[in-house]
């Protein structure tokens, strides 16, 4: 799927079913993309295409335009016509296309266009079984798949100076909800400063987990519903909603998300969601002896540790990991010592 439209892109011509609006947008060097504006953001304009979504940089628009949307009889995307081939692809994808976009790596997805807000008992009922509680010898926290293919996301605090690590996933079965403890997990790279870990689930008889898309916490404002889903003191799957208090609480250097969200010990590394369904961050900590302030590590640092996260790759056997660090050269020790 296509993340960007540069200006020497050839002209990509839409032709619309009855009642489907057609918006047009201009990029550099005459080139034009025409199709279903579903979002215009600072930096970028999604764009419904019939048979995919566009995110288009805004370094490269020029000019957009609009036409008043109306309800097509047929509820069928428009049709695409090629320039250089002639040829129209078919497609049955609806008015109300919504995708996501994988990321680079592929290792997790990212939200994108018009997703309608809907109830937190929906969003909890699809997204549940991402949502799991990380087990060590020394305590729990919560965790949520980022990939099906067994990757999740949690804090570092929940599994430092652990390597025994298991997690607990509630799978659908018949309309009901079973309990499955995965023991074979590792881990795949942490962030110690940033308060973030990847963990791979490699049981053998592991199936397809249920994933959650990532979205943009820029995109919040103040007051905004959200709410999480975790493992507050053990009780999995509690469900606690509020909402967004600030997008800049400032602690040692770092900015967090506060939100009136409930937030105890046991959620630390599980999701907070807007009303989308999409994780706009990571519960890590709340004020003690308080009620009401809670926190969030924004979901911008969360996909920026996932597309570095070779940087943090760890590795057991290494004793030079990311955050255990070798002692220096007894030269090099002599010499800081005469420069004091």
């Amino acid at each position: 799927m296509h993340r960007s439209i540069r200006g020497s892109l050839a002209t990509v011509l839409l032709m619309s079913c009855s009642g489907w609006a057609i918006d047009t947008v201009q990029l550099k060097d005459d080139a034009t993309i025409t199709g279903r504006i579903l979002a215009e953001k600072k930096d970028s304009i999604v764009v419904d295409v019939g048979y995919t979504v566009l995110s288009i940089p805004r370094a490269a628009v020029v000019n957009t335009s609009h036409n008043v949307a109306t309800e097509s009889p047929t509820n069928q995307a428009p049709s695409t016509i090629s320039p250089s081939t002639g040829t129209a692809p078919t497609t049955n994808s609806s008015k109300s296309f919504i995708a996501t976009t994988p990321s680079d790596h592929g290792i997790y997805t990212v939200a994108v266009g018009g997703t309608p807000d809907r109830s937190v008992k929906e969003l909890v009922a699809q997204l549940g079984q991402g949502v799991v509680q990380v087990r060590t010898p020394s305590g729990l926290g919560s965790g949520f798949f980022v990939s099906e293919d067994g990757y999740l996301i949690t804090n570092f605090h929940v599994i430092e100076g652990e390597t025994k690590i298991s997690v607990e996933v509630y799978h659908q079965n018949n309309g009901q909800l079973e309990r499955h403890s995965y023991k074979d997990v590792r881990i795949v790279a942490m962030n110690k400063f940033g308060d973030l870990a990847l963990l791979k689930v490699d049981d053998k008889d592991a199936p397809r987990f249920l994933r959650v898309s990532l979205g943009e916490s820029d995109a919040l404002s103040v007051g905004d519903k959200v709410f999480a889903i975790g493992s507050p003191l053990g009780l999995e799957r509690t469900v606690t909603e509020g909402i967004l208090s600030t997008k800049t609480r400032q602690f040692q250097g770092a900015l967090y998300l506060q939100t009136t969200t409930q937030i105890n010990p046991g959620n630390s590394g599980g999701p907070l969601f807007n009303l989308k369904g999409e994780v706009v961050g990571v519960t890590n900590m709340k004020l003690n002896f308080s009620e009401g302030l809670a926190f969030a590590i924004p979901v911008e640092q969360v996909r920026w540790f996932l597309d570095h996260r070779d940087a943090f790759a760890y590795d057991n056997d290494n004793p030079s990991n990311p955050f255990r660090y070798l002692e220096p050269p007894r030269h090099l020790k002599s010499a800081s010592a005469e420069e004091r």
